[in-house]
């Protein structure tokens, strides 16, 4: 029988190609940069392929290293499948689980979620990274992350959700803003997240605005900074409720008002792969996370 590639060096492997440096992957690790070194080394002569270009200041992949970093992917998840449906057997959540958050819901709802599921599932131990939306859902179809807080609609590719709840996006504006305070909306003055948050897009679709509409006008990284732009007195935006309950707009001008003639819902879910092992988990997870959050429910 051919010898085959270790667990280990196809983990010493995804973690470059994560990390881009051999340092930072040594770290995600937890060994050390040498160790991770010769465990890739090891690798390409198991193979007999270069799979890494080193330099001093650069990492690059070869064309056969994306090729088995791609099929590495595929093993490694059906290993990680293998492992979960036998804990599923003996008891739901427990081993480690890699959780996203989007940035317009991580800093707003997670303070809230994670005493809750340390209190549900205490045998769990869960790694939070904050991500936008596409990259979350491109390393959700790769593995890296076993789950998502995201919010709909937004194009996830194939993945099975758990309702958290509802979250409306108001019209934030200073509070001496005339037509706001009329409930008019003054699209020419709206600001937006830079591209890559979905909330962009959905507060687009609210307004029946194209991205063109909008190539030109102010945009930011953060709510935060949009909250102080719209302080400053240079525009309005929309907000999610979520983040105005839970005090953005503190020390500020700003007043968040509901757009009542307006579509300008989102929907707040956790989102898995489609077929996943721990499914049934990820549900069990979902029901902890809407009973903490306490959002409404849409009908």
């Amino acid at each position: 029988m051919l010898p085959l590639p270790s667990f280990r060096q196809l983990g010493y492997l995804l973690a470059l190609h994560e990390q881009g440096h051999f340092g930072r992957a040594a770290a995600a690790c937890f060994v050390t940069q040498s160790t991770l070194s010769v465990g890739i080394a090891e690798l390409e002569r198991l193979l007999g392929a270069q799979l890494v270009e080193r330099s001093k200041r650069s990492v690059r992949f070869t064309e056969a290293g994306e090729e088995v970093v791609t099929r590495a992917r595929t093993v490694m998840r059906a290993a990680e499948d293998l492992l979960a449906a036998t804990q599923t057997r003996r008891e739901p959540l427990t081993g480690t689980l890699r959780l996203a958050a989007i940035p317009t819901i991580a800093p707003f709802l997670l303070p809230r979620l994670l005493p809750a599921i340390e209190r549900d599932w205490p045998r769990m131990q869960m790694f939070v990274r904050e991500m936008l939306t596409g990259a979350a859902c491109d390393a959700l179809a790769q593995g890296t992350i076993d789950c998502v807080l995201l919010a709909l609609p937004v194009e996830c590719g194939l993945v099975d959700t758990a309702p958290i709840g509802s979250d409306r996006l108001l019209l934030a504006a200073r509070d001496d803003d005339a037509s706001a305070a009329a409930g008019e909306l003054d699209t020419s003055r709206l600001l937006l997240l830079e591209d890559g948050h979905c909330l962009k897009d959905q507060a687009l679709a609210a307004c029946d605005l194209s991205r063109r509409a909008t190539e030109a006008q102010l945009v930011a990284s953060t709510l935060h900074t949009l909250v102080q732009l719209v302080d400053a007195g240079l525009g309005i935006t929309l907000l999610p409720e979520l983040a105005v309950d839970a005090g953005i707009l503190g020390g500020t001008r700003v007043i968040g008002r509901p757009l009542e003639r307006l579509d300008a819902t989102r929907r707040i879910v956790l989102a898995w792969r489609k077929g996943d092992a721990r499914g049934s988990d990820f549900g069990l997870l979902g029901r902890t996370i809407r009973d903490a959050a306490g959002l409404p429910i849409a009908p």
